[in-house]
């Protein structure tokens, strides 16, 4: 019989925070890009130019996933999953993700903005801003939980 090794918080949080990461630019890119056609990553070039900048995040977001999926193999295989510290990266990875878009891409570099031809752009920048900033709270606030020593 194997006995379990220590858990491993900080790899565990780093591995299902690049999930998240991931995770949210897979939903960006199907249904804000593709479904919805609201914008693309870089919108300041020709279509053509638009659709690459696509295609590049979409590699980005699989080459994360793929990482993050290879790290939480390793851990679960070595017995050192920390299953708080991973929901806690999971909800950071998604919101640090969706808030950095936010505040980054659509506000300082100003790629892309949510939506294109609207009278009131300040309502989806907030809904999509205080999304990120609530998934954020869920895994800071796990995370905290984890550095407690909390069990669960």
């Amino acid at each position: 019989m194997s006995v379990p090794l220590q858990t491993d918080i900080h790899r565990s949080m780093l591995a299902s925070a690049l999930i998240g990461i991931g995770l949210m630019a897979g939903v960006d890119e199907i249904i804000f890009h593709q479904l919805l056609g609201w914008h693309h990553f870089y919108d300041l070039a020709t279509p053509k130019i638009a659709l690459f900048s696509d295609g590049l995040l979409h590699s980005a977001e699989l080459i994360v996933l793929v990482a993050g999926f290879f790290m939480l193999i390793d851990l679960r295989g070595r017995q050192a999953l920390a299953s708080t510290a991973a929901w806690a990266g999971l909800f950071i990875g998604l919101g640090g993700f969706q808030l950095f878009d936010g505040m980054v891409d659509h506000k300082v570099l100003r790629l892309h903005q949510i939506r294109y031809g609207i009278d009131n752009l300040l309502t989806y920048d907030l809904v999509w801003n205080a999304s990120g900033v609530a998934l954020l709270l869920i895994g800071l606030l796990l995370g905290r939980r984890c550095a407690s020593g909390r069990p669960g």
